[in-house]
């Protein structure tokens, strides 16, 4: 399957523009703008699910693909259903708030940390 037909799919969740220019700012440094960002989930955490981001050479088959300003970013169609209407955000406002924030509906509660959430019932 091309990655134009991956993209006539749906995506599942938002990603602002403050998260696409770090996930810029990261490609940059990697010196590779040919990788994919893969978001999505996996069993673990305080909370019973993680949150997944990591950098990928190529999409599989079944992945959904969304293209924002150059960025590549995947979604299984498993972590899809929990990351429905989410959204990943990036912050700088200080040391201490700053970096990724996640903000998903289909969360029942989420840990301290904000890196894995229980989903609701």
């Amino acid at each position: 399957m091309t990655e134009a037909l991956l993209e006539t799919q749906t995506f599942p969740m938002t990603i602002t523009e403050a998260a696409v220019k770090q996930v810029k700012r990261l490609l940059l440094k990697k010196g590779d703008d040919t990788l994919i960002l893969r978001l999505g989930v996996k069993g673990g955490g305080c909370s019973g699910l993680s949150y997944v981001m990591k950098f990928e050479e190529t999409a599989r088959e079944t992945d959904l693909l969304q293209n924002i300003d150059g960025v590549r970013i995947i979604v299984d169609p498993k972590s899809a259903t929990f990351l429905t209407d989410a959204t990943l955000d990036y912050s700088t406002a200080n040391l201490l708030d700053g970096g990724w924030k996640w903000t998903n509906p289909n969360a029942g509660q989420s840990c301290g940390c904000g890196t894995s959430f229980t989903p609701k019932a």
